[in-house]
């Protein structure tokens, strides 16, 4: 593997990545959710690149004080300057270098118009921000369904080992949707899982492609459907029905 992966919590229900190339030791953190967070988990290394996922204050607000401290370049979507500084806009399709890795800027607009994620083939790992949770996704804030029904199949398009790295711990909310809406045997499973986890205060994050195929309420019910028209449709309709719940 050529990607160090080191994961912290931040806020209330946050995680940061801080994520190292083996070869070169060059570092960069996955959004700045909170600097002193981001600090301590640093102690004292170099922080060569900070990669902002969107916009949002918990994911980069803590740009400009990360920034001073350690003279970091800070890359990301160009929305991202509506609150923070940014040194260099990424769009899908550009490829960021960290010494010897490679990630590719995934288009996962939806949850904000210009989100994006970033994959690491050669780790088959992707850190997907606000986009896919654990039995979960983000919100519509500012997208469309079909935006976030796009962005959702670009990321299961991705090989089913592929480990997602999700911005918050929101599983077990996102697991009593899902039972409200059928209990199976692999969600049973995994929600036992999940709670277990929980109960020992471990993470339930990452988590692979092909688990969420398989309990995700937002990708099991759309892929029943036989369009994407109407998959979209019915992605919309989970996700209103999860802000009611």
């Amino acid at each position: 593997m050529a990607l160090k992966i080191e994961m912290f919590p931040a806020l209330q229900d946050n995680y940061g990545f801080l994520i190292t190339d083996a070869a070169s030791g060059r570092t960069a953190m996955i959004d700045a959710p909170e600097p002193a967070a981001m600090l301590r988990v640093l102690d004292g290394r170099r922080l060569d690149f900070i990669l902002n996922t969107h916009w949002h204050p918990d994911h980069a607000g803590g740009n400009a004080l990360i920034k001073a401290r350690t003279g970091c370049a800070i890359y990301g979507p160009g929305e991202v300057r509506r609150i923070a500084p940014l040194d260099h806009e990424l769009k899908p399709g550009d490829v960021f270098r960290l010494g010897e890795a490679e990630l590719q800027v995934l288009d996962l607009g939806g949850h904000t118009l210009s989100h994006i994620g970033y994959y690491s083939a050669s780790d088959t790992v992707a850190f997907v921000g606000d986009t896919l949770f654990p039995l979960g996704c983000g919100r519509l804030f500012e997208g469309t369904p079909e935006q976030m029904w796009a962005s959702l199949r670009r990321i299961i398009a991705l090989p089913g080992d592929t480990m997602l790295y999700s911005a918050h711990e929101y599983t077990l909310a996102s697991l009593k949707f899902a039972e409200s809406l059928e209990v199976n045997t692999a969600l049973k499973a995994r929600g036992e899982r999940a709670r277990h986890l929980r109960d020992e205060t471990l993470p339930t994050v990452p988590a692979t492609v092909a688990e969420e195929l398989t309990t995700n309420p937002f990708l099991v019910w759309p892929l029943k459907e036989k369009d994407l028209a109407a998959q979209a449709a019915k992605f919309g309709e989970l996700r209103a029905a999860k802000d009611r719940f």
